[in-house]
């Protein structure tokens, strides 16, 4: 009996250390995620000039975001990465994979970036708020709505909460393979998310309420037990605001009206 009590307790002695370290893993996604909002409260503080606030340099818009991301993400990524850390028996290239998913946030800002900055120069003077700014923001509201309904977000928020087939089909070895795994997830994920993150554009990009707002969203897709309440409810929501920025702007809380305060001055450098 001593014998079979200790062959069972040195089995399980691995067993609690993989799982205490899959803790800590998801534990440090959450504190780097804490570290994300508290940076971003900090280097936003008096950016929100409102839907389709100025966007700045390249440099400066691309380092918020990635950190925007994390903020954003992490919270909803861990069980993902939690669970490829099981697969992989690895505490080190869970790093790589969650620098490839951050990797493939990057890649969707510079195209967000690219968008906006394009759309800008072309429309001049078209997109201020007085004229079809308003008009813009309501419909991508309405626009993410329906997005929401379509074939494509479902595979995609499929893919995100049950992430196992995923993981075993695109399974590679070795940190590179970490790497590519963590985009593949990543490349899902904005699939799942990319009109949500246009409705935060149309709110005001540097918005920390708005931020908090499209993250508690994401946040109820992938984890809520009841998948189609959370789509429906996020549609829904997505309508009304939609609505509300087309014909009453003013009545929406939280909505920082362009003009109503001049945005801080961006860092050239």
């Amino acid at each position: 009996m001593t014998d079979t009590g200790s062959a069972v307790g040195s089995g399980l002695r691995p067993a609690f250390v993989a799982a205490r370290a899959r803790l800590g893993l998801v534990g440090s996604l959450f504190a780097l995620a804490a570290a994300g909002w508290w940076w971003t409260v900090r280097a936003m503080r008096g950016m929100d000039n409102g839907p389709w606030t100025t966007l700045g340099t390249f440099g400066w818009f691309l380092g918020i975001w990635v950190v925007m991301m994390a903020a954003m993400m992490f919270p909803s990524v861990a069980p993902t990465v939690a669970l490829y850390s099981r697969m992989s028996r690895s505490t080190s290239l869970p790093v790589g994979f969650v620098s490839g998913y951050l990797a493939t946030w990057a890649a969707a800002g510079v195209v967000a970036f690219t968008i906006g900055s394009a759309l800008s120069r072309g429309a001049g003077g078209d997109l201020a708020w007085d004229r079809a700014g308003h008009a813009i923001a309501g419909a991508t509201l309405v626009a993410a709505a329906i997005y929401e309904l379509t074939p494509l977000k479902d595979v995609c928020l499929g893919k995100c909460r049950s992430p196992l087939g995923t993981l075993l089909a695109s399974w590679r070895d070795g940190w590179s393979g970490a790497f590519r795994m963590g985009a593949r997830n990543g490349v899902w994920c904005v699939g799942c998310c990319w009109a949500l993150m246009a409705s935060l554009f149309a709110l005001g990009v540097m918005s920390v309420t708005w931020m908090a707002v499209v993250a508690g969203l994401v946040a109820l897709e992938k984890t809520l037990p009841w998948r189609r309440v959370a789509t429906h409810a996020t549609t829904v929501i997505l309508v009304a605001l939609g609505v509300l920025v087309l014909v009453a702007p003013a009545a929406l809380p939280g909505l920082t009206m362009p003009g109503e305060i001049p945005a801080m001055i961006l860092m050239t450098s």
